[in-house]
């Protein structure tokens, strides 16, 4: 117990360029810390002294000015130009093989792959402006070992939270300017070429991309938000025609969204 202990200790000291350490546990090690005999019974947490009404309490230290405090690390690309990341202290990544990586390993790896998926970034647009062919690519992607929360994790690391998936490829792949999902539709006027039941139904779904993300504008999307927005599809029918004219609509705005 003392030794496996040891191990485990000495695998989780830091140090520069360690982000992971790996346990190999062939024979199940870990299921004797559930055997009171082999690890002994759980301690008591230590009591906390309660503090007198009205006491406020002590704020944490602050480290000095002058620790330096990683935010940000660079990461140049075989394309010449650099991408900023948020530095990591865990790792997040797993390679198609189980091995775990590190975030710089793994935009590495996904630059290196995407361009067997669209030569620029106008090819991209086009794939990702089409419901059909956005489903496609992401697909496609998750058979690399690109799956769609990976994916996410890179718009954390990226700084790109509120941003559409399209933003992380077009970044990694392009160093374009990344842009959050609500600065995409109000720098686009994309309902002022449909009537004003078209208008309301748009503006209600470019609501729903805003809060949800890209998934809302998935074709097997539809159906919820009709009924979302009209309670049912016949009264979805009463105010936007036919049910097809209803998908063209869903799908005739999309490439304005990111052209």
């Amino acid at each position: 117990m003392i030794e496996f202990k040891q191990i485990i200790g000495r695998g989780t000291r830091l140090y520069d360029g360690k982000d992971y350490f790996t346990v190999y546990d062939f024979v199940k090690a870990y299921e004797h810390f559930n055997d009171p005999e082999w690890d002994g019974e759980p301690e008591e947490p230590e009591p906390i002294e309660p503090r007198p009404p009205g006491e406020r309490p002590e704020p944490p230290d602050e480290p000095p000015d002058d620790e330096p405090r990683p935010q940000k690390v660079k990461i140049k690309l075989a394309d010449g130009k650099e991408r900023s990341i948020q530095h990591m202290m865990a790792t997040t990544f797993w390679s198609p093989d189980g091995t775990p990586m590190s975030a710089a390993q793994f935009v590495e790896q996904l630059f290196g792959e995407l361009p067997a998926f669209f030569k620029d970034e106008d090819e991209l647009k086009a794939i990702w402006g089409s419901p059909d062919t956005r489903e496609s690519l992401l697909e496609e992607l998750a058979e690399k070992g690109f799956g769609k929360e990976q994916i996410d994790e890179v718009k954390n690391i990226i700084s790109a939270d509120n941003s559409d998936i399209y933003d992380v490829l077009a970044y990694i792949a392009f160093a374009s300017e990344v842009q959050s999902r609500e600065e995409r539709v109000q720098s686009r006027n994309i309902s002022s070429n449909y009537d004003d039941k078209q208008r309301e139904f748009l503006d209600f779904v470019l609501s729903q991309y805003v809060n949800e993300g890209v998934g809302e504008l998935a074709i097997n999307k539809l159906p919820d938000l009709l009924e979302l927005k009209y309670q049912s599809t016949h009264d979805a029918v009463a105010e936007l025609g036919s049910v097809a004219g209803i998908r063209n609509l869903f799908i005739s705005f999309q490439p304005d969204l990111y052209q």
